[in-house]
């Protein structure tokens, strides 16, 4: 399945793209690590959608969603 000649495998890394970029325009630091983690939820998902699997897309993108789930979890106790 194809947009504008585009599968929707590269949609969804289109759309982990600019998830991960629109959440450096957050001014809240909090708003930013909680967008950023959706980005790199989509990033991962978008890894293991890739043929063959890219694992550097994968540990890269569950390292920084798990050092943002540190920072957001710490911030709240």
């Amino acid at each position: 399945m194809e947009f504008f000649g585009i599968s929707w495998i590269e949609w969804v890394g289109y759309l982990a793209m600019a998830t991960v970029l629109l959440s450096f325009l957050m001014k809240s630091v909090i708003k930013l690590r909680i967008v950023n983690n959706l980005g790199c939820l989509l990033f991962v998902f978008y890894g293991f959608l890739f043929q063959p699997i890219s694992k550097p897309i994968i540990i890269t993108n569950i390292t920084i969603f798990s050092i943002n789930l540190y920072y957001l979890l710490k911030k709240k106790s």
